[in-house]
């Protein structure tokens, strides 16, 4: 079974593998892939940037859960239930969410592409920092690959991606959409 293509149903999908990786991780201090990370920087990083998307883009207030300091696990699962309630809310698809950059976006398809993307690139960071299994969907390494290799240099420009990180040419897709955005696919704790 691939990933859907439906946003409630993808975020459903891709938000339960990151809420596995979470509930497994054991030690939240450890480095992850992205410099200067730990694991709950990853969960802060998810939880924190999404709510002021949304409230400058569509007037949504998300509800709070407990600080990712006190509780990593709390505070994504908080998060999680609350993108998905506003997901699964039939009025979502007659909403809109309006970006100086962006301009006008269905606010169920600006969450698929600009948030649900990210918990997913963002599971390979968690569970490669906590050991956990960091297998990505393969088909949807490609759809995002395919995606964002037409617009490096605005995704570049961005700073919200590192440069590219060379990978073999017989690498699989994983290992080419992580390189793409600026991991190194090979990476591991220090020990």
């Amino acid at each position: 079974m691939g990933i859907s293509d439906r946003p409630a149903e993808r975020h459903r999908q891709i938000a339960g593998l990151f809420t596995d990786r979470v509930r497994g991780t054991r030690e939240w201090d450890v480095p992850a892939p992205v410099p200067e990370w730990t694991a709950r920087d990853v969960v802060r990083h998810l939880v924190e940037w999404l709510p002021a998307f949304l409230a400058s883009g569509a007037q949504i207030e998300l509800p709070k859960g407990p600080p990712v300091d006190e509780d990593p696990v709390g505070a994504w699962q908080a998060h999680a239930d609350a993108v998905q309630a506003l997901l699964d809310d039939p009025g979502t698809a007659d909403r809109k969410l309006t970006n100086p950059h962006l301009g006008s976006l269905p606010l169920d398809a600006a969450i698929d592409q600009f948030y649900t993307s990210d918990v997913f690139m963002h599971t390979w960071d968690l569970s490669r920092a906590t050991g956990q299994d960091d297998r990505l969907d393969p088909g949807f390494c490609a759809t995002l690959l395919s995606g964002m290799e037409p617009m490096e240099e605005i995704i570049r420009s961005s700073g919200q991606y590192g440069p590219r990180v060379e990978v073999p040419a017989d690498a699989d897709v994983q290992a080419r959409m992580l390189g793409f955005i600026g991991r190194d696919p090979y990476w591991k704790p220090a020990a």
